[in-house]
């Protein structure tokens, strides 16, 4: 017998009208949401905004609708798995968005959602694009730099304005007439404390991802990769981040495997500041943090091969680390399928230990990166979105 199908009801603006609505499905996505929403509201205490996101939004004074959060999954798998609730969900944001018509939709990364919900928006006529008078505005934007590029057109015709995180990413909607702003990394936001620090007596960081089939192709090649490195540097400990107890048991699992180092490393919460004197990574948002952080260190990937030729043919870029693609340097060199190995990285780690040349380096170019992606003179993202709400 089937389940029945889940019915969403949002609540009526509490104020009777809303200015914006911000819509951002995942962790990440709310915490940014929340920097823009506090500094739009310390600004323009009167205004009136409603949420489809998180707790975060919610704390700095959004009227949260829907927890969104909860339901970020990710794969084909599970959005199948989810669909008819997804659907069920997606009906109640445009019903919502019909009835109490904000001056604008403000979406913030989530682009699988996202973007559907603002084609139908201008299908619908309610758009300002298309004739209608909610303005769309797009927080974060898709990679379309590195795959699905032909969505930048399809962007361009149904959103008003799109705020971006990364400087170049101005140049690449170029051409396409959508107002473009770059408003500064939220890394960079002064209420954002980084969560790992550089310390040149500390451990070494090991960041093998936060999605289990990452973890599971990576973590082993992290562990062997700080085993060899003992026969050099015996005494030298390792701390390894976990997103969630899931992960945390995949891990001592995975640890278990390697009996003669397992006291040497320490798994810890996301939730932990952690000093390190070198990091080995994989390519996600954490390497950006500790690039930032002036951690020396490299990039360790791997994947199915037949994954990785598919991605090689659809992903044009010359570097997979963030921090390198922005300052089109190898900030933390990149070692990718078969040139991942223990040995190799190893050396890499002890390199950062060892060679002051390297260890000044790093911080020259991480001061690079944060000017890079710092706010502009123009504004923030608080002061776009209120650009877009008079």
């Amino acid at each position: 017998m089937s389940q029945p199908q889940l019915q969403f009801s949002f609540p009526a603006p509490r104020d009777g009208s809303v200015d914006v609505l911000v819509i951002s499905g995942e962790h990440s996505g709310d915490e940014h949401a929340a920097r823009m929403v506090r500094g739009a509201l310390a600004k323009r205490p009167d205004l009136k905004v409603c949420t489809v996101g998180g707790r975060h939004t919610e704390s700095v004074g959004a009227q949260l609708l829907f927890d969104l959060t909860q339901y970020s999954v990710v794969g084909f798998f599970e959005v199948l798995k989810h669909y008819g609730e997804l659907k069920s969900l997606f009906d109640e944001i445009l019903r919502w968005i019909r009835e109490y018509k904000p001056k604008a939709v403000c979406f913030v990364d989530y682009p699988g959602m996202n973007l559907r919900i603002a084609q139908r928006l201008a299908e619908e006529g309610l758009s300002a694009r298309a004739g209608g008078e909610i303005r769309l505005l797009y927080y974060i934007s898709p990679q379309v730099w590195a795959w699905k590029e032909k969505r930048k057109f399809k962007m361009a015709k149904i959103l008003d304005s799109l705020a971006v995180i990364f400087p170049f990413e101005v140049d690449v909607f170029e051409g396409t007439q959508l107002e473009t702003r770059f408003v500064g990394h939220p890394f960079l936001s002064t209420d954002y404390d980084l969560p790992v620090s550089y310390d040149p007596s500390g451990p070494i960081l090991l960041l093998p991802g936060s999605r289990k089939a990452a973890i599971g192709r990576i973590a082993p090649l992290l562990f062997a990769s700080f085993q060899e490195c003992l026969k050099h540097r015996s005494k030298l400990e390792a701390v390894c981040i976990y997103a969630s107890d899931e992960l945390k048991g995949q891990l001592e699992a995975i640890l278990a495997k390697f009996p003669k180092i397992a006291n040497q490393i320490q798994l810890v919460p996301n939730t932990s500041n952690v000093g390190a004197r070198a990091v080995l990574t994989s390519s996600g948002t954490m390497s950006l943090n500790c690039a930032l952080a002036n951690i020396p260190g490299a990039v360790a990937y791997k994947t199915h091969p037949i994954t990785y030729v598919m991605g090689r043919m659809l992903v044009k870029i010359k570097y997979i680390g963030i921090a390198n693609l922005l300052l089109d340097k190898p900030l933390y060199p990149e070692f990718i399928q078969g040139a991942a190995n223990r040995k190799t990285l190893a050396k890499e780690v002890l390199d950062c230990i060892e060679n002051v040349d390297r260890i000044k380096q790093t911080r020259n170019w991480a001061a690079e990166l944060r000017e890079l992606l710092d706010k502009p003179s123009s504004g923030g993202v608080s002061d776009w979105l209120l650009d877009y709400v008079k």
